[in-house]
């Protein structure tokens, strides 16, 4: 691939509402509702989107106490985003005020909360211990020993699987019976959710890639049309530079959970009112944090107290991200920016965030309740994808002719390759919801059978 050192990306080219998989149909009229919010507005009434409803966060999906599941967190990611992209469109208007194509600023709020509520629309069940159990069943469980049926693109694809690459998969594919395209997003949406713009065979001991082998093709397409800048590498393997708006998501994604986590801790009476009070009072100078203090006097309930604060800490790092994304906008556009834009904010509020990552490695990532999902998940998916892909691999047999009449028809399990195969039962797998994961487990061990006398 050419170097691009002294090559930027194109504001006019990187905002595109042309679909993917109808780009035949593409034309530039105005319409009341533009192709953008057409995104966000498909997303929220899709099925993989409904579904995550009953996909973990951290915590154990609720109880008596509500708690973040992933369908409430993508909803407020959008939320963040859009703020963040609102900010950030203001400032480029301003800059770009002379371009003709100035007005496509408008579309970014749209693009980002877009983006946003699909980031995690490949999660498997079971949160990240979900990936980590897909991963580990080909690196060292019983999918192992097709490792010399699989080509090496495809073996890095299975044993580093990674939620954001399926998440393209998701958005993109041809799935029986479904249309060209897949959900036939915008590109620049799609663009926006890959956080890591590189193949498989790229992502080292990270194991963060952003689309498989099957969707490389697809994801070149979308990228040079963008304009995005291709990287060199060692092995000519595929690479971008990213989307300037993956900032922007990456930002709002990471806010959410960080700060959102730390309230549902505190709810469940994993940390204290006083020391969520000191952390997140953190991140303001001594001035504004006694004007907090005294507002918090005014109310009893501790809960609300930190929903208080939390509001507040929301709106400064919303505040110093869309100036850092500024600040670097030229180094973004070149594909030279290194980090978050979070890496890049000033010292107070960064020094706030390290102490919330802190705390929460401390207080809830570890604790008991998050761990046993962490062992019942990964026992689980082990346990499906075992019994699964030793049915595609022998579908004559009877056990495997029950098991697969069960599986979807959208998922191509009759693939004319291995390979194709081994994806239709991840597929299948990584779509389902925590509760069907666990009661199609217990169904195959026999555990839920309804029998009348």
């Amino acid at each position: 691939m050419p170097s691009t050192s002294a090559a930027k990306m194109d504001w006019n080219r990187l905002i595109c509402d042309k679909r993917f998989g109808l780009e035949e149909y593409h034309d530039t009229r105005h319409q009341s509702r533009s192709d953008f919010l057409r995104d966000y507005d498909r997303l929220i009434f899709s099925s993989p989107f409904r579904r995550l409803q009953n996909k973990t966060q951290v915590f154990p999906l609720p109880g008596s106490i509500f708690v973040h599941n992933r369908l409430t967190h993508s909803l407020e990611v959008a939320c963040v985003g859009r703020s963040l992209a609102t900010d950030v469109a203001a400032a480029l208007t301003r800059k770009y005020a002379q371009c003709h194509w100035v007005d496509k600023f408008n579309a970014i709020g749209e693009i980002v909360s877009a983006a946003c509520l699909a980031h995690d629309l490949g999660n498997p069940p079971f949160g990240h211990s979900g990936e980590k159990a897909i991963a580990t069943f080909f690196s060292e469980g019983a999918g192992a020993k097709l490792k010399s049926s699989l080509n090496p693109e495809q073996w890095y694809d299975l044993t580093r699987f990674e939620g954001n690459a399926n998440a393209f998969r998701l958005l993109t594919h041809r799935f029986n019976g479904r249309r060209p395209g897949g959900f036939a997003m915008t590109y620049s949406t799609l663009a926006s959710i890959v956080k890591y713009p590189y193949e498989s065979s790229l992502a080292g001991d990270k194991h963060k890639f952003g689309f498989f082998t099957s969707e490389k093709d697809d994801f070149i397409k979308v990228a040079d049309e963008l304009g995005m800048l291709p990287k060199e590498t060692p092995d000519g393997a595929v690479a971008y530079a990213r989307h300037p708006l993956v900032y922007l998501v990456e930002a709002a994604d990471d806010i959410c959970y960080e700060v959102m986590d730390i309230e549902d801790a505190h709810k469940l009476g994993l940390i204290a009112t006083a020391e969520v009070i000191d952390v997140f009072t953190g991140f303001f100078d001594e001035e504004r944090k006694a004007h907090m203090m005294k507002v918090m006097e005014k109310v009893d309930d501790p809960n609300e107290k930190i929903v208080y604060l939390r509001s507040s800490v929301i709106g400064t790092l919303v505040k110093v991200c869309a100036e850092a994304f500024i600040a670097h906008e030229e180094e973004i556009l070149a594909g030279n920016f290194t980090g978050s834009l979070l890496d890049h904010i000033p010292t107070l509020e960064h020094e706030g965030y390290a102490r919330c990552n802190k705390l929460s490695w401390a207080k809830i990532y570890k604790t008991g309740d998050v761990v046993d999902i962490d062992l019942a998940g990964t026992s689980i998916i082990t346990f499906l994808l075992d019994k699964l892909v030793t049915a595609v691999l022998n579908p004559h047999y009877n056990y495997s002719q029950l098991l697969l009449s069960k599986v979807p028809q959208q998922y191509e399990i009759d693939a004319p390759t291995l390979f194709g195969k081994i994806q239709a039962v991840v597929d299948h797998v990584s779509g389902m919801t925590d509760v069907y994961a666990l009661d199609l487990y217990r169904k195959l061990n026999g555990m839920s059978l309804k029998i009348n006398n």
